[in-house]
């Protein structure tokens, strides 16, 4: 469990830093802006060429493939389902919503989780392909369809997903892994060296909102059931999903820990990019980024 409270600790040193800066005023809102659009339009595409390129993607053809994709997909409909019934909220926010009850924190927080907690990273790739190649164009196909101007029609949502550069990104990198093609040297080192400011842009930017943006904790009732939805009822769903494909042992812990991580960093850039559920990303991040340590832990004790 070392390595896992390590990688939480990490990830919350960075976003203090964004938090000191900001409290200096270092930084301000104009360079949290800065930091999402280069995480969004130039960071994380590098990145996620670079995590696909060289994802096994065979290790994806499992049963865990189904319980990552069953469990996500249950509380992200009903997150959806509960913000567009009870609390009113647009089509975009909704979608938000729904992205910050089930797409999990499965690279920087999924890998080491995945080598330290269940022995091996190849854990982590069932769920981290299927947000990529699955979760992540669908979700950004619907945001960008509500952006001013967006053409209507399903051409139109066609084409803007091979504008999109995230979605760009993971399907380049998917082209990759399942040709077989190697990225020489000289194109890989800087498409690396740009991916890895992705992540700690993403987390300064976060810092930044914490100090400068709304309290933290303001819409309390809809931040509990989104946080509610992630730590309880996702890895509860997977270790179901788990039993009913036949997986046993060591194998419904992988789908529990899995399921349990928290909400993923790069969904607060998507709140920014967008200007949607900015403030509700931010906290379910914050809430569930915590809230999942002693929930690791615990399905650790009880399923090892």
């Amino acid at each position: 469990m070392l390595g896992a409270l390590q990688g939480f600790v990490t990830i919350s040193a960075v976003v203090a830093v964004g938090w000191l800066l900001a409290d200096r005023r270092v930084l301000d809102l104009a360079a949290q802006r800065i930091l999402a659009d280069l995480a969004f339009f130039v960071a994380s595409p590098a990145l996620l060429l670079v995590i696909l390129a060289k994802a096994p993607v065979s290790a994806v053809l499992s049963p865990q493939l189904l319980v990552a994709l069953g469990s996500a997909l249950t509380v992200m409909v009903i997150a959806y389902a509960v913000s567009r019934r009870r609390w009113r909220a647009g089509l975009s926010e909704s979608v938000m919503a729904a992205l910050s009850a089930g797409y999990v924190n499965s690279a920087n927080l999924g890998i080491p989780i995945a080598i330290y907690v269940l022995g091996d990273a190849t854990h982590s790739a069932p769920l981290l392909l299927v947000q990529l190649l699955l979760f992540t164009p669908i979700s950004m196909t619907i945001l960008d369809s509500q952006l001013e101007g967006a053409k209507p029609g399903l051409v139109a949502r066609l084409t803007g997903l091979f504008r999109n550069p995230i979605t760009v990104g993971a399907l380049l990198g998917l082209v990759v892994s399942l040709t077989g093609f190697q990225i020489p040297e000289v194109a890989l080192a800087p498409l690396t060296l740009i991916g890895n400011l992705a992540v700690p842009g993403m987390l300064v930017a976060f810092g930044i909102s914490l100090r400068l943006g709304q309290r933290p904790g303001e819409q309390f009732g809809r931040l509990g059931f989104l946080a509610a939805l992630k730590l309880v009822v996702q890895p509860a769903v997977a270790g179901l999903l788990a039993l009913a494909l036949g997986i046993r042992g060591h194998g419904v812990l992988v789908s529990v820990v899995m399921a349990a991580l928290p909400t993923a960093q790069n969904i607060f850039t998507y709140a920014l990019r967008y200007e949607k559920a900015i403030f509700l990303t931010r906290d379910a991040i914050f809430v569930t980024t915590f809230g999942s340590v002693p929930v690791i832990l615990l399905a650790a004790a009880l399923l090892h």
